[in-house]
């Protein structure tokens, strides 16, 4: 390596390597969280929006072997390769089904800097030799895994790497927090105002009967395709890495959020209606896991359409776009129950889009609702761009820093 770091067994970076049971408890309402491969996320998230529960009369006997604690690095060795997390403080569960996880060994190691390892090139083709290609599925033999060499400059030069690279993590983080609290405080308007009906003047407006029970007088219950001007799924895409020509998958639409870091050029043929437009609403409408996910369009994004498991649902110029945005995503429980058949079928028609009921208020008062929770979530949106730069930069420097070709040793912790 070009700053000369000594190369050394993994094995002496850590006290201990554990691996998952290898097996599935019973599931849980709540409880401990079994980990599980999709708990992990590729930038090196632990991502617990969606977990599985252990109950805790039978959690004892899923930490025999080992508890994972804050500073521990789990990651994937069988399946799905190449995901790393440090796990955080406050996480109280277990390891999961082709997850391990190691113990570092603060005396010689800081835990930050070999976490940033593993994203590191060298790390990445030393996994790649020593993958066994499986007939079903590929794994790391964890045998052989303590003996993997990796790069090892002293502790301080360690720490002034993580250092660097954790104030970028720090940002994000800090920037995803508010992105949460934006997204909860318009989530709560639209409750209160469109779902308890205590909206500005509530108190002067009788209910009414209904086809779904008492609604304000003057309000409507309409049908999302009532309220719609055009619902269809997206197309069936020639990929095209070179493409300025974007097209949406299941993977962009996560979280009540659209990332487009995943979305995929391609080269084929869109008619107009079928790309994107400010105030879409993206609804996923295939798959097993993803199905019945919303997210809103909130900026112009040129040359953009969706593949044939999005399904892109345009509101009426007489509906304000935050209002149906909003009821559309307060409806997802609905759209993924709607998707699952007595067969076992995992796809949502437009015809059942189409027929979901929303109680729209006078245009008004939804009115009034976009101009309280528009700039919240435009500053959302410019919170989620800022974290694309964030990671940017952190992923160009990271490998220069992993590897000893950037200098820190002028570098101040501060």
């Amino acid at each position: 390596m070009s700053a000369g770091w000594p190369r050394i067994p993994i094995k002496e970076t850590y006290i201990g390597l554990y691996d998952g049971p290898h097996a599935t408890p019973t599931p849980a309402v709540d409880g401990p969280v079994f980990l599980g491969i999709k708990n992990i996320t590729e930038d090196g998230r632990l991502d617990l929006s969606e977990i599985r529960h252990i109950a805790e009369d039978d959690f004892p006997k899923w930490i025999r072997r080992v508890q994972p604690q804050p500073g521990d690095i789990v990651f994937t060795y069988e399946a799905t390769l190449n995901r790393y997390a440090l796990i955080p403080e406050g996480f109280r569960g277990c390891l999961g089904r082709r997850l391990a996880l190691i113990r570092p060994n603060l005396d010689v190691v800081e835990p930050k800097f070999l976490y940033y390892s593993f994203f590191g090139e060298e790390w990445r083709e030393t996994i790649a030799r020593n993958t066994l290609v499986g007939s079903t599925v590929d794994r790391v033999p964890l045998t052989t895994f303590p003996e993997f060499p990796i790069a090892f400059p002293p502790l301080p030069t360690q720490r002034k790497i993580a250092s660097i690279l954790s104030a970028y993590d720090d940002l994000i983080e800090n920037n995803t927090r508010r992105i949460a609290i934006l997204e909860e405080m318009a989530q709560s308007l639209y409750r209160e105002w469109f779902v308890h009906y205590r909206y500005p003047g509530h108190e002067h407006v009788p209910l009414v009967d209904s086809p779904i029970g008492p609604v304000p007088e003057g309000w409507e219950v309409r049908t999302i395709g009532e309220i719609a001007d055009f619902i269809s799924r997206g197309i069936s895409p020639k990929y095209d890495a070179t493409s300025d020509q974007l097209v949406i998958n299941q993977r962009c639409i996560r979280d009540g959020k659209l990332s487009l870091d995943v979305a995929r050029g391609h080269s084929s043929k869109v008619a107009d209606d079928k790309y994107v437009r400010l105030g879409d609403v993206l609804i996923n409408s295939t798959g097993v896991g993803t199905l019945g996910r919303v997210a809103q369009i909130y900026e112009h994004i040129r040359n953009c359409t969706t593949d044939s498991h999005v399904t892109i649902v345009r509101p009426s110029v007489r509906i304000d776009r935050d209002f149906f945005g909003l009821a559309l995503m307060w409806r997802q429980p609905i759209f993924e129950a709607l998707g699952v058949g007595a067969t076992g079928q995992t796809e949502l028609s437009r015809q059942r889009i189409s027929e979901v009921d929303i109680t729209v208020s006078p245009h008004d008062l939804q009115s009034q609702f976009g101009q309280m929770v528009s700039p919240q979530r435009r500053l959302a949106m410019q919170l989620q761009r800022q974290n694309a730069v964030l990671r940017a930069a952190r992923d160009f420097l990271l490998p220069r820093l992993i590897s000893g070709d950037v200098c820190v040793a002028k570098h101040s912790l501060a």
